[in-house]
């Protein structure tokens, strides 16, 4: 804290800026707004303290500071202005709702003796947001008493971390922000642990001693390194095959002996039979939501055909769409840390069961042949990332099926080597994946690998701007198909021969990323790859690799053509 505000009144603003000092925050994330200008002269009063990010548009902004709340597992925060300010944010607070990641927004408010009129840009935020009316939120609250920023703020912290982490909201009207406090922060707030219980455990032990079959699927939010080694321990125990669910694959290292591989889109055949064969699922951490169990079908809701254990954080997710067999609240350190030591017999009946688990995810990793014809190659792109990236950088990406490539082919070393590497949106939204990926490199000075479709990348692009400024380096990889993929797949499977609403016109990407100040090359050859990503990862600035991609490449399975013949066969089209 500054020496001459330590015994003296101060503004409002500055004391939010304090409190975010105290709770550890370095970056926020935001679009600068005039409702909220005191706070911005906090930021200038704490400059040697923390840092307020200007971004070009307050979804990327939301977007950066869920990725910060994923990689640290304290809350990412962004700040932004009133109504569209906060509308515009709202896609980053549904990401992190749906991915249970900690994250607070700030939002600058129309002044007190406004409010209700409908004064301009004024909104209701506990509305719009709040999970009383199935929002977005975990809690919506607006500080009227400036004296009580620091117990608004440490709440803030503690609700966003604590059972199933979330966001959370604070709307600060403005004339509040500008009145004169004493009051000081809090002390940081810490997550609670939530342990196991006892008598629960040995049920599972007992469960687990009858089985022949069981099967670990790990993922959700609140997942640490020490989490991820206890989980580690207790699958080498007891001799287990874990997968990782949708968009959580760095929670289990992908090079253990005993991983069989992601549990999400795209899922391998022969992983997606083996979960419906098992006789117990052991669910630590995930929703075990719609992508994770493929509609719903490898586990069927409400009642599942296998065994059904499931760990999560919050007693509101236990059996909200599960009837489990046996439901354990517990947090993922806690939970962990519990099954590690839970005791194992010197033989298991399922050690066969468990290699050819992990035989049948290294199958999946060899990539069939590259066509003649064909001038890009995604797996061997992917090989080569494997091949030169660090084993700690951070890979991002968003929406779009060319995600695919990087989900089969790129294998995580995992959290339990001290890192999170993976930011993915379970939420499927796009343009998530480049300020992801500027965030990353901002607050943890890794290199950071980014994959983007074309649609994609123009969702955000704009945030390269912000990576410029502030000195990020990033790798975006962005494949140029010249249509929204996803959508042309399902079309031309629901309605074949019909294309409609899903083609692109696209501008120069390359003197796009020039203009931004990102190197920028272009490949139409997979031989042309290894040279330019050797050149990004060397060069000091950051570098966008446009990859000009057929459209009929659509997924790691199948092509275009592949989908609409099976679709006109299906349907007996002429």
């Amino acid at each position: 804290m500054n020496q001459s505000l330590q015994n003296k009144e101060q503004l409002a603003g500055h004391l939010l800026v304090e409190c975010l000092v105290e709770q550890g925050v370095e970056h926020v994330f935001g679009v600068p707004g005039e409702s909220f200008l005191a706070v911005l002269d906090g930021f200038h009063a704490y400059k040697d303290k923390i840092d307020f990010v200007i971004c070009r548009q307050e979804g990327g902004a939301a977007f950066m500071a869920e990725a910060v709340g994923k990689l640290s597992q304290r809350p990412g925060i962004c700040m932004v202005t009133r109504g569209p300010g906060a509308t515009n944010a709202s896609i980053g607070v549904h990401a992190a709702f749906q991915d249970s990641t900690p994250m607070i927004l700030f939002v600058g408010d129309v002044g007190s003796d406004f409010r209700n009129r409908e004064a301009f840009q004024e909104l209701d935020y506990s509305s719009f947001f709040g999970p009383s009316t199935g929002g977005m939120a975990k809690r919506v609250e607006r500080i009227d008493d400036p004296e009580r920023i620091p117990e608004y703020v440490a709440r803030a912290f503690a609700t966003a971390m604590n059972g199933r982490p979330g966001p959370v909201v604070l709307v600060l009207p403005e004339d509040m922000l500008t009145k004169p406090v004493k009051a000081k922060p809090l002390a940081r707030v810490e997550a609670v642990q939530a342990w196991s219980d006892p008598g629960a455990l040995r049920t599972l032990r007992e469960m687990l001693l009858a089985s022949k079959k069981p099967f670990v699927i790990a993922g959700g939010g609140g997942w640490t390194p020490q989490a991820a080694q206890a989980l580690e321990r207790f699958s080498e125990n007891w001799r287990l095959p874990v997968g990782n669910a949708f968009r959580f694959q760095d929670t289990f290292d992908n090079h253990h002996p005993n991983y069989a591989g992601d549990v999400g889109i795209g899922l391998n055949p022969k992983l997606a039979q083996r979960i419906k064969e098992s006789d117990l699922i052991i669910a630590i951490g995930p929703r075990l939501g719609e992508m994770t169990t493929q509609g719903y079908t490898l586990i069927k809701a409400p009642v599942a055909d296998q065994k059904l254990v499931h760990f999560h954080a919050s007693p509101e997710e236990l059996n909200r769409v599960y009837r489990a067999d046996l439901a354990i609240l517990a947090s993922m350190n806690a939970a962990a840390r519990s099954l590690e030591v839970l005791t194992a017999p010197v033989s298991v009946a399922w050690e066969d069961w468990t290699l050819s688990a992990n035989a049948d995810f290294l199958a999946n990793q060899v990539a069939p042949a590259p066509s003649e014809t064909a001038l890009i190659d995604m797996p061997s792109i992917v090989e080569c990332v494997n091949r030169h990236l660090p084993k700690d950088a951070v890979l991002t990406n968003g929406a779009g099926n060319f995600a695919s490539w990087v989900h089969r082919y790129h294998k995580h070393h995992g959290l339990s080597k001290g890192y999170k590497t993976q930011l993915a949106p379970t939420v499927g939204s796009m343009g998530y994946g480049v300020p992801a990926g500027i965030a990353a490199s901002i607050t943890t000075g890794r290199v950071t690998f980014t994959i983007a479709g074309d649609g994609d990348f123009l969702m955000n692009g704009q945030e390269l701007a912000t990576a410029c400024q502030y000195g990020a380096k990033t790798i975006i990889v962005l494949l140029n198909n010249g249509m929204y993929g996803t959508i042309r797949m399902h079309q031309e499977r629901e309605y074949p021969r019909h294309q409609s609403g899903s083609n692109l016109t696209n501008p120069d990407f390359v003197a796009l990323a020039k203009a931004y100040g990102y190197e920028g090359v272009r490949i139409t050859r997979t031989e042309e790859f290894e040279s330019a990503l050797k050149g990004a990862i060397a060069s000091h600035k950051g570098t966008l690799i446009e990859i000009m991609l057929d459209p009929e490449i659509i997924t790691t399975r199948a092509t275009l053509s592949q989908i609409r013949d099976a679709a006109i066969k299906s349907k007996n089209l002429k």
